[in-house]
């Protein structure tokens, strides 16, 4: 669902555990579901993603 985000974590070699971390997601498989829109973002995660790749959360959740 979110090909945006992961094509800016790979482009950028972001590990994914770095964004769990990150988030505070305690399991690589929880983010995993959440990068393939299994589980939402909540507004507070979604915002450090955007703020880690310095552009904004419409960039990268939803702008097509």
């Amino acid at each position: 669902m979110f090909h945006k985000l992961r094509n800016l974590r790979k482009l950028h070699n972001v590990e994914v555990s770095q964004l769990a971390k990150l988030i505070g997601v305690k399991t690589i498989g929880a983010y995993y579901k959440k990068e393939a829109g299994e589980r939402g973002f909540t507004l507070v995660e979604a915002k450090a993603i955007a703020d880690y790749f310095n552009t904004s959360i419409e960039d990268i959740f939803f702008k097509l």
